[in-house]
């Protein structure tokens, strides 16, 4: 009762240049769905078209409650991050195993980036005039090294997550032109790829781990209230107009996405859309290369948020100029190290989905709420908050067993059937679609 009445803390102003509303809703929006949202048709595979579908609208409203409730649970409880906030309510067992997956999920995150930079770029490499099969631009290990040194590694020694704002709006168009180039592919591509059977099936055993990797595509829990904090002007109804804008915004490109990508290539449907389309086909090469940077930009996100928990934990919070470079070598060099050997997309969506993303979206959010409401339990913020729970407890636990039982395969690097100079309708279409756009 004392918490309902105690003024909420005003969350302290970030040293550096703060970010305005618009360019928040901007951020945001690229925090939820520009990551891996590639993965978003494979889920629809995994559950069935017409379920993925309603799973992916549930998911979104659950991530917009949920990131809302965050930070209304902080203000009530006045903390100003996510460990504070679950410290406050569960003690340092709970800092502990929201601190674990707190770093786990955008660690994760960044292997899956190299992983898909190393698989994309190849590609986009494998297309330029001059470059051979013994090219070692055509490497996935080289490109993922390169890109590393190059780009990501500078971008993540930044010390202020404002200075990322325009970056993120940048990965956001090339979203949009790759939302695009899936959409036109969808109408040349789709009538000549083999559909599998049972495509259209309203559900499928896997049901389960889809949400895992919708919640995956979804979440920026990890990151709400580093950018709550960033808002010129830091109350609850700004950030509440914030989120419900780009929730409604990340959803709709998800929808029109997945069901682009899935209708498309129905159960043959890769964990990375873009492992989909054929290496000769220009138009998703150039696809690819917007993928590939719209990762190499979100990448140091990611980073700022392992480092962050790291300096949290082991340094109280603050990490001078050399543990900051040395923090952040370290992390980058490791999740570079893990990308180099283990190359299957789907599987690390999938099991980041159920392990972290899960908790971080279903579970911890409302379990603080719960305990520091002190509202009656008929309030409907309290119905809905077990409800949520009470899924996310479900899924993480029949994830988990499914990921076991049936893990998924993976044909990471191989050209599809219908690719091959055999199926002349796919190729005939393919070339003369690429020749009108261009």
């Amino acid at each position: 009762q004392e918490l309902v009445r105690r003024r909420p803390m005003s969350p302290p102003r970030p040293s550096g240049r703060e970010i305005s509303s618009k360019n928040l809703e901007r951020f945001l929006s690229n925090l939820l769905f520009v990551s891996l949202f590639t993965g978003l048709p494979y889920s629809m595979k995994q559950a069935g078209f017409p379920l993925g579908i309603l799973l992916l609208l549930c998911v979104a409203y659950i991530t917009d409650y949920s990131i809302i409730l965050l930070i209304k649970t902080g203000n009530l409880s006045g903390t100003n991050t996510y460990q504070a906030l679950v410290n406050k309510a569960y003690g340092f067992a709970g800092y502990l195993i929201l601190s674990t997956l707190q770093f786990l999920y955008p660690f994760v995150a960044m292997i899956s980036y190299n992983i898909i930079a190393g698989d994309t770029l190849t590609k986009v490499f494998q297309r330029i005039l001059g470059v051979g099969p013994d090219n070692l631009l055509i490497d996935r290990h080289v490109i993922i090294v390169c890109v590393t040194v190059i780009f990501t590694l500078p971008l993540s020694l930044y010390r202020d997550i404002s200075k990322l704002g325009k970056v993120s709006f940048i990965s956001l168009i090339l979203t949009i032109v790759i939302l695009v180039i899936v959409i036109i592919r969808a109408a040349t591509l789709g009538s000549y790829i083999p559909k599998t059977e049972n495509a259209w099936v309203f559900a499928r055993s896997n049901a389960v781990q889809a949400i895992g990797v919708m919640s995956f595509a979804f979440i920026c829990h990890h990151n709400s209230f580093l950018i709550y904090v960033s808002l010129e002007e830091p109350t609850l109804s700004n950030w509440t107009r914030i989120t419900h804008a780009s929730v409604l915004f990340a959803v709709f490109i998800s929808v029109v996405f997945a069901a682009c990508g899935y209708v498309t290539f129905t159960g043959d449907t890769e964990g990375d859309i873009f492992e989909n389309y054929c290496r000769d086909d220009d138009l998703a090469t150039f696809g690819r290369f917007c993928y590939g940077i719209t990762v190499i930009l979100t990448f140091p996100i990611e980073c700022f948020v392992t480092r962050e928990v790291i300096a949290n934990v082991f340094f109280g919070g603050n990490l001078t100029t050399i543990p900051h470079a040395a923090v952040t070598v370290i992390v980058v060099a490791v999740a570079t190290s893990i990308s180099l050997v283990h190359d299957c997309l789907g599987i690390v969506l999938e099991l980041n989905g159920v392990f972290s993303a899960t908790p971080l979206v279903f579970i911890i959010p409302t379990a603080c709420y719960l305990k520091l409401s002190g509202e009656r339990w008929t309030h409907p913020d309290n119905l809905i908050s077990t409800s949520i729970l009470a899924v996310g407890v479900l899924v993480m636990t029949a994830g988990f067993v499914m990921s076991i039982l049936y893990p998924q395969e993976c044909s990471h690097g191989k050209e599809m059937l219908y690719c091959f100079p055999g199926n002349t309708s796919l190729y005939n279409s393919t070339f003369i679609n690429t020749s009108i756009l261009d």
